[in-house]
């Protein structure tokens, strides 16, 4: 199969770990997505990159940052990329240029702020490039719906990046859910410690929230378990707490943590109901010796699941870090191998990256058509709706101080 040519949209954290001048003070020091392609670049199956951005000011110290924390690190793997808007402009609209450069049948991955998911997904489907969305994939049901609607149309792979799926941990759970019967509870919680609004400060509480940036990954987890069991959702409530993140110069009314109440219901058996609670925060403190906590309980009737995903039997004493802390190598592992290169290909986040090139090929080659990855379970358009469904559920509940109801008629989902 061919290398796909790849651009990346998005120029922060989590595409180069460069955030505010220099190296991202989380664990993502040095990005996950542009070393993921790179090494995928290595490897063959990634041809040409590009990465574009709305400051091409930005451009020389990125490129300086990854040559010397990733070229010089790992045995001169080339970080090469051609890069939109030029080094001294600002654009906005930088996306649509770069996007016109690609040929169909080429990829973007799109990390950038929530509300820009939509019009740059868009642009990219309607051009018959494969897209790659960072969770959540839209913030609003009527625009995942019109997504699915334009990837059929143009026939194109779109892939939300749920890394959590491939989580080795949580995969199992997944598994096993199958055979403990109807599902009956779900419980999670997920936090990030108060500097992250510093490096969100652009849009938190103004574009999106934290429900949408971090309990997208439980809901997910939660909808992919129990789908395949026959529940669907039906309504949310949620309930937020603030003050925090308002006293660290957030926008009035930011909500610092925030709950969702999801009640679940057996498609075919209205009789059998189930409760789903996600609670997401980035309020945690600032030393919890871990950057994400992440733990979730699954009920059903024959069984149950507890992970606890922050603190795996890893811990590190660091004189220098005043703490101990957790990591977590099983998302991406830093540690280059015996010969220098980057050894990280096992870690859950690569893996979603390289799902996502490897449908892309598949579906370029001939071998698979779009429909066929929905039907392998992997977090497509088709298979995350429920997780829109929800979050915007979950946004509605708190602006209008009222439950929302999640309804399906004739395969169109709509709130109420």
């Amino acid at each position: 199969m061919e290398p796909l040519n790849v651009l990346m949209v998005g120029t922060g954290e989590y595409t180069t770990g460069f955030v505010g001048g220099g190296a991202s003070g989380s664990d993502k020091k040095v990005g996950v997505v542009g070393l993921s392609m790179f090494d995928l670049r290595r490897r063959g199956k990634v041809g040409k990159l590009g990465m574009v951005g709305v400051n091409g000011k930005k451009f020389p110290a990125i490129r300086e940052h990854l040559k010397k924390n990733i070229q010089e690190v790992y045995n001169n793997l080339d970080t090469s990329f051609d890069s939109y808007p030029e080094n001294d402009k600002v654009d906005p609209d930088s996306y649509k240029t770069a996007i016109d450069a690609l040929k169909k049948g080429d990829a973007i991955t799109i990390f950038t702020p929530d509300t820009t998911h939509y019009p740059i997904a868009l642009y990219a489907i309607e051009r018959g490039i494969h897209v790659m969305i960072t969770k959540p994939a839209v913030k609003l049901l009527e625009h995942h719906q019109k997504l699915i609607e334009a990837a059929k149309k143009h026939g194109v792979y779109v892939y939300i990046e749920h890394h959590k799926r491939y989580d080795p941990a949580y995969s199992d759970a997944r598994f096993r859910a199958q055979k403990l019967g109807d599902f009956n509870y779900f419980y999670s919680y997920m936090s990030q410690p108060k500097s992250q609004l510093e490096t969100f400060k652009a849009w938190a509480g103004v574009d999106s929230d934290i429900s949408y940036y971090l309990n997208s990954h439980h809901i997910d987890i939660c909808d992919s378990m129990v789908t395949p069991l026959g529940y669907v959702p039906v309504k949310v409530s949620a309930s937020a707490s603030k003050g925090v993140a308002t006293s660290l110069g957030c926008k009035e009314g930011t909500e610092d943590t925030i709950s969702l109440l999801v009640h679940w219901e057996h498609e075919s058996d209205k009789s059998k109901h189930a409760t789903g609670v996600y609670t997401a925060s980035w309020t945690a403190p600032q030393k919890a010796g871990v950057h994400s906590n992440q733990y979730f309980h699954y009920l059903a009737r024959d069984g149950e699941v507890r992970i606890d995903q922050a603190k795996r039997g890893y811990d590190v004493a660091d004189d220098s870090a005043g703490q101990l802390q957790w990591f977590n190598p099983f998302y991406m592992r830093y540690a280059p191998d015996e010969d220098g290169n980057f050894n990280g290909q096992t870690g859950y986040g690569y893996i979603s990256m390289e799902k996502f090139v490897d449908g892309c090929r598949a579906v370029n080659s001939g071998a698979l058509k779009p429909e066929d990855l929905d039907k392998k379970g992997l977090p497509t358009l088709a298979n995350t709706i429920a997780t829109t469904a929800i979050l915007e559920a979950g946004r509605r509940s708190l602006d209008e101080n009222r439950e929302v109801r999640i309804e399906r008629k004739d395969g169109k989902w709509a709130l109420v």
